[in-house]
């Protein structure tokens, strides 16, 4: 792979300090995300706030693990 082609690649897809939430700017704007998933930071906390514990969590959002929603 190129290095031009590698920079492109890494702008798109930027890591955070946690390791399951990345930025993506081809996926909802660029907002963090669960890493793999299009599911926003802000749907788990969301849903946290609306009363549902984080072990529930993954129960309605099947494709995600407790770690996942932890971080």
């Amino acid at each position: 792979m190129s290095g031009e082609i590698l920079k492109i690649l890494t702008a798109m897809v930027q890591a955070t300090e946690h390791l399951y939430i990345v930025k993506d700017e081809q996926i909802l704007g660029g907002e963090p995300i669960i890493k793999g998933t299009r599911t926003s930071v802000r749907a788990i906390i969301e849903t946290w706030r609306m009363g549902v514990s984080p072990e529930e969590i993954p129960q309605g959002l099947p494709h995600l693990t407790l770690a996942q929603v932890f971080d």
